[in-house]
């Protein structure tokens, strides 16, 4: 894999060259000729993009113990392509002294300095809005966890009501003895005494006729 990341190296040296020239002609030429050129470049920097996602893919398939030495290099190839893409900017709106003079006359460098002061605004807007993005991906993230924390607080709270409920039936009281009303005992109690008594009396009698 090392190899396919070393030929991606070559083509990327290639056409950074390339560009770097073209953009070092663009303010020199005007009209037609120099709209051309620009779209021209427009491409190449189009390619070399592609080209780093490729690279990019490749980095991902070296082994880990050899992997250190090609991201450094990958960061400075991604560094070269920034570079390349703000010289591209400030070289379209760019006119070297003879094409300004010849274009604008005395006003030129009026022109050009609000155009390159244009430019500037724009770059800081891009970057604010970089940055708005970037807020953007860590207030969703930071939803995302609070979401999932608040999950596994729900979790965690059926699991200890499902523990108290255990706890609760196996420490429950048992049930209570049944309680018998008095009405019901006082026909039983009565009963037992006459079956008691009867015979008690019978037997004395019995005896006092005998023995009197």
């Amino acid at each position: 894999m090392s190899s396919d990341f070393e030929t991606y190296e070559q083509d990327f040296g290639t056409l950074t060259a390339e560009i770097t020239n073209k953009i070092g002609r663009i303010p020199k030429l005007a009209g037609e000729e120099k709209t051309q050129l620009v779209i021209n470049v427009d491409k190449q920097l189009e390619e070399v993009r592609e080209l780093l996602e490729q690279m990019d893919l490749e980095l991902r398939e070296i082994p880990v113990q050899s992997r250190g030495m090609y991201t450094n290099r990958m960061k400075s190839y991604k560094q070269e392509m920034e570079k390349l893409e703000k010289d591209f900017k400030r070289s379209r709106i760019a006119y070297s002294d003879e094409v300004r003079n010849e274009l604008l006359g005395a006003e030129g460098s009026s022109s050009e300095s609000q155009r390159a002061h244009l430019l500037d605004n724009t770059e800081r807007l891009e970057r604010s809005s970089r940055r708005l993005e970037a807020g953007y991906q860590i207030a969703v993230e930071t939803e995302q966890v609070g979401q999932e924390i608040l999950a596994n607080l729900h979790t965690d709270r059926e699991k200890i009501q499902r523990s108290r409920d255990r706890v609760s039936n196996t420490h429950s009281p048992p049930p209570p003895k049944p309680v018998y009303e008095y009405s019901t005992l006082l026909p039983c109690f009565l009963n037992f005494s006459y079956l008691c008594i009867f015979p008690f009396i019978f037997f004395t009698f019995i005896f006092v006729n005998l023995y009197l």
